[in-house]
């Protein structure tokens, strides 16, 4: 992507925190990028247009993370919940140190523009994270008893939902608030992080034969 479309797109997603989604207009995001609003319309047909790219953008962005994230599938068996501590937490770390992408995120997801947008939408950057969802899967089979998109949805939504919290003060930044909205996240998921035969990881069955 040329930088004058980053910049048009880091614009858009600035002028949208400030006036919201369905306030902002094409010449406010001229003004944050510092060119002409016919500029904007040599890269982008119309604002849904540059909204839809703006999303796609970011969501590119989190995807990476997990490119890059060094992860020890291991830790499935000898620590369930801090395998799932070691995947969520580079992501929600990753909105809170983007503050403009998170508020536009979250309004765009709940935007009406987003329900027809999400029945096209391309996730196969994603490849490297249902890598790791699929070993999830495979090593706690009980995780099948969950609605995928439920499952997917509660992950996300809170995720972002807290990290803007975050980003608008409402939250501290903090290890605390951290630990926190991951205890809420993880509730319930214990039940089901046992491989099968009803068995749980390395540490809680070491603790059953030590009893």
């Amino acid at each position: 992507m040329d930088d004058t479309r980053t910049r048009i797109i880091r614009a858009a997603m600035a002028a949208v925190r400030r006036y919201g989604l369905e306030g902002v207009r094409i010449q406010n995001v001229s003004e944050f990028a510092g060119i002409t609003p016919g500029a904007i319309y040599r890269h982008f047909e119309s604002k849904e247009q540059l909204l839809t790219e703006c999303f796609t953008f970011v969501d590119k962005q989190a995807a990476e993370i997990f490119e890059h994230l060094k992860w020890d599938p291991l830790v499935m068996l000898t620590d369930p919940m801090e395998a799932v501590k070691e995947l969520w937490l580079p992501y929600f770390r990753f909105w809170i140190a983007h503050p403009d992408e998170t508020v536009f995120y979250h309004r765009f997801r709940d935007s009406a523009i987003f329900p027809q947008y999400g029945k096209g939408r391309d996730v196969s950057y994603f490849g490297t994270f249902s890598g790791m969802v699929r070993a999830f899967m495979k090593t706690f089979p009980r995780l099948k008893q969950i609605d995928q998109t439920l499952l997917w949805l509660h992950i996300l939504t809170s995720t972002v939902m807290y990290a803007k919290y975050v980003v608008e003060g409402v939250l501290p930044n903090s290890r605390q608030t951290e630990d926190t909205v991951f205890q809420l996240l993880s509730t319930g998921l214990s039940g089901y992080l046992k491989p099968d035969g009803g068995k749980t990881g390395g540490r809680d069955a070491e603790s059953r034969e030590a009893g």
